[in-house]
C-alpha cells in the first residue's frame, strides 16, 4: 500500500482540491483574526517547523506525530494553527487531524462535509451519546492514522479486491460507521496519510480556569501512545488568551471578542522511549499474555484467528479494554502526558498547579451538565 503506484492514485483531484480549500481558507481566516485583531506571541515555533519540514514526504515518515495541549476555548482549533506559516495552509497532508464532536460538527450533511474535508474525525461524547467513550471507531482511526500501513483489517466496503483505493467522492469509497447509521471515509487507508499528525485536547472539555490550570487528562491520548506502531512522536503545547475571545460566561456566545493577548507555546519533542518506553513494554506484555490466554482457551485450531485479531491495529478484546492492568497503564500514560504540558506552563511562570486537579476523582464533584461553573475551581467548563 505504500508503493508509489496504484493505491496512491486512489485519492482523486476533486477530493484533494476541496480539502485544500477548506483547510487553506480556514487557516487564512484564523491567521487574519489572530494577527489582525489581537496581540499574539508564539514560542518554540521554529523547532516545531523543523519537525513538520522533516515530515513533508509521507513516504519517508518513520512515525506519526501527536500534539497535545490544554483546552481553553471553543476557538482553540482551528485558531491555534493560524500561527503556522502560510505555506502550510493549503497542504492538508502536512496538517493535523483532529477529533470533533459528532453532535456539533457532524449534525447535518453540510457540516459533515466541511469537517471531513477539514480533517476532523467524528467523535461521540458519553454526555451526549451512547456511542461515546474510549473505544469508539474514530479513536481506532486516529491510532491507524498514526501507524504504519497497511493495517490488518480492511473495511468491507472495499469491494472486488481492487488494489486501487476508490476516491472518497465515489459511491464505492472506503467507509466506516461511528453509530451504525452514518458513513465516514476511512482516512487511514490512504498512503498520503501515512504516519499522520493528530492533535488532541485530553481534558475533553473547554476549561476556563483563572490561573489557566488544567483538569485531568482522559485516556484517549493513552491509547494513541500505547497502540500506535511505531511509537509516535509527541510534542506538548500550551495556549493562553483564547478564553478572552470566547469566555464561557458571556451572554452573546456567537461572536468572538477581539483585542486579546494570546500565547501559543510549542514544547520540545518528548523523548518517548524515556518517558513512555516502560509503559509501552508493559502494554505489549499484557497484549501477549492476553493473546496466549485466548489461544489456550480456544485451542490450537482457533489460534490463527486469534493471532489476526490481536494484530489488527486499534482493535482490542474486552480484557485489554477493561482489565485492571490495562486501566492502570492508561492512567499513568495520561498522567505523564499532562506533566509534559505542565512543564511548559511552569516555564511561562504561571502559579503552581493544584496537584488534586490531575485526578478524575477530583472532578467527580462537578454536575453532569454540558456547560457549568465548576464546583472544584470556580472555572467555566463547556462540554457542549
Amino acid at each position: 500500500m505504500s508503493s508509489p503506484a496504484g493505491p496512491q492514485q486512489g485519492l482523486g483531484l476533486p477530493w484533494r482540491v476541496t480539502s485544500s480549500l477548506v483547510m487553506g481558507l480556514t487557516s487564512t481566516v484564523s491567521k487574519v483574526f489572530l494577527f489582525g485583531f489581537n496581540r499574539i506571541e508564539v514560542h518554540g515555533l521554529q523547532n516545531f517547523l523543523k519537525i513538520l519540514e522533516s515530515r513533508q514526504d509521507p513516504q519517508t515518515r518513520e512515525r506519526g506525530l501527536i500534539t497535545v495541549s490544554n483546552h481553553i476555548s471553543v476557538l482553540d482549533d482551528p485558531l491555534m494553527w493560524g500561527v503556522l506559516p502560510f505555506s502550510y495552509a493549503f497542504s492538508p497532508k502536512d496538517l493535523r487531524w483532529g477529533l470533533g464532536a459528532h453532535d456539533i460538527c457532524f449534525k447535518n450533511k453540510v457540516l459533515s462535509s466541511f469537517f471531513t474535508f477539514g480533517q476532523v474525525l467524528p467523535t461521540h461524547r458519553l454526555n451526549h451519546s451512547p456511542h461515546g467513550g474510549l473505544f469508539q471507531p474514530s479513536v481506532t482511526q486516529a491510532i491507524r492514522l498514526l501507524s504504519a500501513q497497511p493495517h490488518t483489517t480492511v473495511p468491507s466496503s472495499n469491494t472486488q479486491g481492487s488494489t486501487d483505493l476508490p476516491d472518497p467522492f465515489t459511491a464505492g469509497s472506503l467507509t466506516y460507521t461511528t453509530n451504525g447509521l452514518d458513513s465516514v471515509p476511512v482516512p487511514s487507508a490512504y498512503p498520503h496519510n501515512r504516519h499522520a499528525w493528530v492533535h488532541i485536547f485530553p481534558e475533553g472539555a473547554v476549561h476556563q480556569n483563572s490561573a489557566v490550570d488544567m483538569r485531568y487528562f482522559k485516556w484517549g491520548v493513552s491509547r494513541l501512545i500505547l497502540e500506535s506502531e511505531p511509537t509516535p512522536d509527541v510534542v506538548p503545547m500550551f495556549i493562553d488568551g483564547n478564553q478572552h475571545l470566547m469566555p464561557e460566561d458571556r451572554k452573546l456566545r456567537l461572536i468572538p471578542r477581539v483585542g486579546a493577548r494570546i500565547h501559543v507555546t510549542f514544547g520540545e519533542k518528548v523523548d518517548t522511549e524515556e518517558r513512555f518506553g516502560d509503559l509501552r513494554q508493559r502494554w505489549k506484555e499484557l497484549v501477549n499474555r492476553s493473546r496466549a490466554a485466548r489461544r489456550s482457551a480456544k485451542g490450537r485450531a482457533g489460534s490463527r484467528n486469534v493471532q489476526e485479531e490481536a494484530e489488527a491495529i486499534g482493535e482490542l478484546t474486552d480484557d485489554l479494554k477493561y482489565g485492571e492492568e490495562a486501566v492502570e497503564i492508561r492512567v499513568e500514560v495520561a498522567r505523564r502526558v499532562r506533566e509534559e504540558v505542565l512543564k511548559l506552563r511552569q516555564k511561562l511562570r504561571y502559579p503552581e498547579p493544584d496537584p488534586a486537579f490531575a485526578y478524575a476523582e477530583t472532578w467527580a464533584k462537578d454536575p453532569d451538565k454540558k456547560r457549568y461553573k465548576s464546583r472544584v475551581d470556580d472555572s467555566w467548563i463547556n462540554q457542549d
